[in-house]
């Protein structure tokens, strides 16, 4: 690649960063491996301390903030030490239930330090594909942005088996990505172990290359796609991809980036080169 076209380069990336910085309604997806300490797979109260206090800040910003949460079925396990082996259905959705509650009992300490007000939406797949349901989601969720309040979504893993089963929500990937789209968000943005999208694995390959914005998703990038390997959460890079499919067409910017340190989310923000950015079809 000639110089001249190294620097066109960099500065479109530069122009389609700093464009972040005007988005304001904001979908934050943390999966459970970001939650978690991995060795244990207790609670990392720090990590999740500095995320909600980074989301209050953004929030005091003038801007609109929705966090999809995985979590629920981990920390249902941790309390009643069940390990991360494979479980029957019937005690996922039990661990769901202790761990759903649990989480958000630690999500109203948390943000209650920083005078922020939450509230919990859980869905199911029914809610995003009925055209009643979908319509009454979107309703609260929009009445509770413009209340202030931050909603913090999750699927229903009581009640609904679509996730638990065949990883349909892909760790709440395709989830934030379908919240995202039904609430117009301006950007999303996917918090989870890895830096962003890469060539290929770079656990196992040194030579993979990061790949910094994506502005056309095809047969290729899928290919660098792999799959899960956390114990913890349901989702890999596959569904990853199809979470910025459904993203990108409906107008939505998306953002794949680490989430072992929250702060990148006000980096993402602040049109800093953080994670992969998969630019929105432009229509």
């Amino acid at each position: 690649m000639k110089e001249s076209e190294k620097g066109a380069e960099i500065n479109t990336m530069g122009t389609l960063r700093e464009e972040i910085k005007d988005k304001k309604r904001i979908v934050i997806k943390i999966g459970s491996s970001s939650l978690q300490h991995k060795e244990t797979g207790g609670l990392d109260y720090t990590k999740l301390d500095v995320l909600v206090r980074e989301l209050c800040n953004i929030a005091n910003q003038g801007k609109e903030v929705v966090l999809v949460s995985s979590g629920a079925i981990a920390v249902g396990k941790r309390a009643v030490h069940i390990g991360k082996e494979d479980n029957p259905i019937a005690v996922k959705q039990a661990c769901a239930a202790i761990g759903q509650a649990r989480l958000m009992m630690t999500y109203q300490k948390l943000f209650a330090e920083y005078n922020q007000t939450i509230a919990q939406i859980l869905v199911t797949k029914n809610v995003v594909t009925n055209g009643i349901s979908r319509i009454n989601a979107v309703n609260t969720i929009q009445e509770l942005l413009t209340m202030g309040v931050i909603p913090i979504v999750n699927e229903n893993d009581v009640v609904s088996t679509d996730q638990i089963l065949d990883g349909n929500f892909g760790d709440n990937d395709t989830l934030s990505a379908l919240v995202a789209k039904m609430i117009g968000a301006d950007l999303l943005i996917l918090l989870s172990d890895i830096d962003g999208l890469y060539t290929d694995d770079p656990r196992s390959n040194p030579d993979a290359r990061f790949i910094s914005c994506v502005e056309k998703i095809d047969d290729e990038l899928l290919s660098c796609a792999k799959g899960p390997e956390s114990g913890f959460g349901t989702g890999g890079m596959t569904t990853k991809l199809a979470a910025a499919e459904i993203a990108n067409g409906a107008g939505t910017d998306m953002v794949i980036a680490n989430g072992d340190d929250p702060v990148n989310v006000i980096r993402i923000l602040e049109g800093k080169e953080v994670g992969t950015l998969f630019k929105a079809w432009r229509k």
